[in-house]
């Protein structure tokens, strides 16, 4: 294939732990399409990695839905996944195993979990991501949630915290492909929206109660602007395109400001929305390679008026006038002294650095994979910028390795954001109830954190060869004996200590907050030695 296509990627919507049939229906996919295979298969949460019955004890579902589905096997390691997968958490998920694995790794050989949030690069794609689901009164907590589960954890522990937000609002690079499990809040204004009101009529009640979606989503997507945007949760399909102008910087003016807030959807950017209907005539397609110019609408309505009817006359003609003269000011008190105009206050994340230059993300939510369902959709993503396609062009065929198992790109870590965790590294806190979270000293304080942070970055990590993610998935909660009958109640829920997480930290001189005595270690003979650090080596 030539070096200017785009990347094969398949998306899906919620896994629900039926890998079998995601990977069945993405080669029939395929070979509808006349793809030979798909470079990457992106699921958008409740991915489920339970490798035993243990696991489905760290799971928020009711004890009906406790049952362990396909992962076991590919974890086990009877069946290998098909095409390289990665996936963000949602709120269905085995939560005991991803806790291992807070920065991101293998949950099974080709299956890569992004961790509590992430950046990767994969070939000329960079795609973000943000794990869980938002809920306003743990937002503002830290990851307090920890083995052994208390209270409720089982349901806090996939919420979104800001501490991970804040980390993707800092960066400053463009970003191709956005994860998040539930929907930006304002999106759903953004496509078909009474068809979507017709088929989830409770989604309208919630929408116009303000609790639809997840608003820190919104604000990563207005900041990173990536060309798309992949969810889940709602177990529907819908689509929406939301554009940009070129100097939006998310500051709220008069009457339009109450609408953003509402809506999470900044004014000036619904102003130039295109939508697009969850349904078409190919229900297994969307059209998510559009012309940059097709169905633009340029004009912005016009602002509501926001004057004050009720105001009364002046009883002095020069203030009737709207003017105080300088004498009458002079003889007033000085707490009667016009104070200084407020600044307007900024949306997180913006404005948005110059260096970010998309004007246009396509959104697609996707539904869970069940008969009749449209829950996967075939993508061939383009990078924003078009010549990062010839900057990381395929990799050469690979010796022995026969036709459709052939990788044309593989995962690396993002310098960008290696040094942005370098940074938070030591604010992050992990199962003490009592942590305060950090204070937000503004991405004027944090740039030349971060740029000192990349320099790092750049002299231990890319000029070493360390940015190609290694293939060091290794097993540590025992999994389920094929054939065992399921019965979370007999199986103990504990705390492993993954060396995916040790290497990483080790690699980036951050502190293992999950290296402790209550973690029990792993198997070892599953991780390839090429991938470790050699003996006596310096690992900083």
């Amino acid at each position: 294939m030539d070096e200017i296509d785009g990347v094969r990627i398949a998306v899906e919507g919620c896994g629900h732990g039926t890998l079998d049939a995601i990977y069945s229906s993405t080669r029939i996919a395929c070979e509808k399409r006349g793809w030979p295979n798909v470079d990457l298969l992106i699921i958008a949460g409740d991915f489920q990695a339970a490798r035993n019955a243990g696991d489905l004890l760290a799971m928020s579902v009711p004890s009906k839905y406790r049952r362990l589905g396909d992962f076991q096997a590919y974890y086990r390691g009877d069946k290998t996944a098909p095409y390289l997968t990665i996936f963000i958490g949602g709120n269905h998920e085995a939560s005991s195993h991803l806790l291992e694995l807070f920065y991101g790794g293998w949950v099974a050989p080709n299956m890569y979990y992004l961790g509590a949030a992430n950046i990767l690069r994969f070939g000329p794609l960079r795609i973000a991501g943000l794990s869980g689901t938002y809920n306003e009164p743990d937002y503002n907590l830290t990851h307090h949630e920890r083995l052994p589960f208390l209270g409720r954890d089982v349901k806090s522990v996939y919420h979104v915290r800001e501490i991970d937000v804040r980390k993707l609002l800092l960066v400053r690079e463009q970003i191709d492909i956005g994860l998040s499990h539930d929907w930006p809040q304002g999106i759903e204004y953004l496509g078909d929206t009474e068809w979507l009101w017709q088929v989830k009529p409770h989604l309208k009640k919630e929408s116009e109660r303000g609790e639809l979606g997840n608003p820190a989503a919104t604000n990563i997507m207005d900041r990173l602007r990536p060309a798309y945007w992949f969810s889940g949760h709602m177990h529907c399909k819908f689509s929406a395109i939301k554009s940009y102008p070129s100097a939006w910087s998310g500051n709220p003016k008069s009457a339009t400001a109450k609408a953003e807030q509402q809506t999470g959807v900044s004014a000036a950017a619904a102003a130039t929305t295109e939508a697009s209907s969850g349904v078409g005539a190919n229900p297994d397609e969307i059209d998510l390679d559009m012309g940059d110019d097709e169905g633009i609408n340029d004009e912005a309505p016009p602002a509501e008026a926001t004057g004050d009817a009720s105001s009364g006359p002046s009883t002095s003609a020069a203030v009737a006038d709207g003017v105080v003269p300088d004498e009458l000011r002079a003889q007033l008190p000085a707490s009667f002294a016009p104070s200084a105009p407020a600044k307007p206050a900024l949306k997180p994340g913006q404005p948005v650095p110059p260096s970010i230059t998309n004007k246009k993300t396509r959104f697609l939510a996707l539904n869970k994979c069940l008969p009749g369902r449209e829950f996967l959709q075939l993508v061939d993503a383009v990078p924003v910028k078009r010549n990062h396609l010839r900057t990381y062009p395929p990799l050469k065929p690979q010796p022995g390795v026969k036709g459709k198992a052939q990788q044309r790109y593989r995962l690396e870590y993002d310098p960008e954001w290696l040094a942005i965790t370098r940074v938070f590294a030591p604010l992050v806190s992990i199962g003490i109830r009592d942590a305060v979270p950090p204070e937000d000293l503004g991405e004027a304080a944090y740039r030349p954190m971060i740029d000192r942070e990349r320099d790092w970055v750049e002299e231990h990590i890319v000029r070493a060869g360390k940015l190609h993610i290694p293939n060091n998935f290794a097993r540590t909660a025992p999994p389920q004996k094929k054939g065992d009958k399921q019965s979370s109640t007999q199986n103990k829920l504990r705390e492993f200590r993954n060396p995916q997480t040790t290497l990483f930290c080790k690699r980036l001189g951050i502190p293992d907050l999950w290296d402790t005595p209550e973690s029990e270690g792993a198997e070892p003979q599953n991780t390839p030695a090429e991938d470790l650090p050699a003996p006596n080596s310096p690992e900083t």
